[in-house]
């Protein structure tokens, strides 16, 4: 028997709901890869202040280590019924780099400030693509960003 699907979201509330996602989340999945191809997938939490995903790990972490090689990843938020996929250009951001109005907005969002501790880096995603779907039947119409721009205006 076949499940009925609700009805497919347009443009506009998707983004909506992108964008609620965005500001209430606190984790997503990170993918990057090294040099060879190796891929790593981890759990960070976020903030999302200024049109970014900010994000901190170990500098020594594969993550931070293959952000800083290729200036690329992959950040993944809901789950495999409700996908936010963000492919985006990542910084890393020294300790003490990071701007006072960012690291605010972490702390507030997550109670947790690695700022002035040894060894840890902020990431910022900034996203270059955006798509997002709950069920196959809205699969046509799922990307919402291209080149770092909104394909759906307004929202």
């Amino acid at each position: 028997m076949a499940r009925e699907l609700p009805p497919a979201r347009d443009a506009a509330r998707r983004k909506r709901d992108v964008l609620e996602r965005l500001a209430g989340d606190e984790d997503a999945w990170v993918a990057t890869a090294d040099a060879a191809g190796e891929p790593c997938l981890v759990p960070l939490s976020f903030v999302w202040h200024g049109g970014a995903l900010v994000m901190t790990t170990r500098a020594a972490n594969p993550t931070a280590v293959n952000a800083a090689a290729s200036g690329r990843a992959v950040v993944s938020l809901g789950h495999t019924r409700d996908v936010v996929l963000i492919d985006a250009r990542v910084e890393v951001v020294a300790d003490g780099a990071l701007g006072e109005a960012e690291g605010e907005a972490f702390v507030a969002k997550l109670a947790w400030d690695t700022r002035g501790r040894p060894g840890w880096v902020f990431l910022r995603f900034h996203p270059r693509a955006i798509r997002a779907w709950r069920e196959v039947n809205e699969l046509p119409g799922r990307q919402l960003m291209a080149n770092g721009v909104w394909l759906v205006q307004g929202a």
